[in-house]
Parts: C-alpha cells; sequence; structure tokens
C-alpha cells in the first residue's frame, strides 16, 4: 500500500465519501518544512506497507498546498494524523509521536483485516 498525496480539497472529500471504497482512512497533516514531519514519515510508510494494514487507506495532505483542507480538518501542529472511519473522524494524533501512531493505526487495522485474495482471483 502507498501512501497517497491528495492535492486538493474535493480529492479529500471524495475518498471520504467512497466509504465502499475507503472505509478507513489514515490522514497525515505536514508540512514540507517540518522536521518533526520528516523524522515521522518513515514510520507512516512502514505502517502502510505492513500486511496487516492493507486494509487501511494512507493519505498525505501538505497543509501549506491544501489550506482550505487544513484549516476545514482543524490541523493547528504538524504533523497530526486523523482517523475517519466511515467518512467521520474517530481519532486523532497530534505530534510525531510513533508509539501513539502505530497504536491507533493498530486498533483501526484490526477492525478492517486485509483482503484475502484467492488463487482464482489472481488467475483473473
Amino acid at each position: 500500500m502507498v501512501v497517497h498525496n491528495v492535492k486538493s480539497k474535493e480529492e479529500f472529500n471524495a475518498k471520504l465519501a467512497n466509504t465502499e471504497e475507503t472505509p478507513l482512512i489514515i490522514l497525515d497533516a505536514f508540512a514540507t518544512w517540518c522536521g518533526p514531519c520528516k523524522a515521522i514519515a518513515p514510520i507512516l510508510a512502514n505502517l502502510s506497507n505492513t500486511e496487516a494494514h492493507t486494509g487501511l487507506h494512507f493519505v498525505k495532505i501538505d497543509v501549506d498546498e491544501v489550506p482550505d483542507l487544513s484549516q476545514d480538518l482543524g490541523i493547528r501542529a504538524m504533523p497530526t494524523f486523523l482517523i475517519f472511519k466511515n467518512g467521520e473522524k474517530v481519532d486523532e494524533v497530534v505530534g510525531a509521536n510513533p508509539n501513539a501512531l502505530t497504536a491507533a493505526v493498530k486498533k483501526y487495522a484490526a477492525e478492517f483485516p486485509p483482503k484475502v485474495t484467492t488463487s482464482e482471483e489472481k488467475a483473473e
């Protein structure tokens, strides 16, 4: 799974509304100039690449590129991680706290197990 960079408020709202395709979204609000954001980025990438987390959808927004969305989401510090379940915000982690981020991702990943692909589906 990749961490998808969202470039507009409309793009994010479309993902949020598509609860069948993306029922659980982990959003990373960051800034390119933010040192703690750079420090925690590899941890988020590792979490997104963990097989147990393939049922989750990871997105990033640069608060300077999408200020209207950042404001709507109430982002006041970077990094801020917001977790959305079926289109509703259910949790947040503020700051570069690897333990809190990992715990939050694992908590919600348990509700959305990875999709099991059968050998028949792979052959299609």
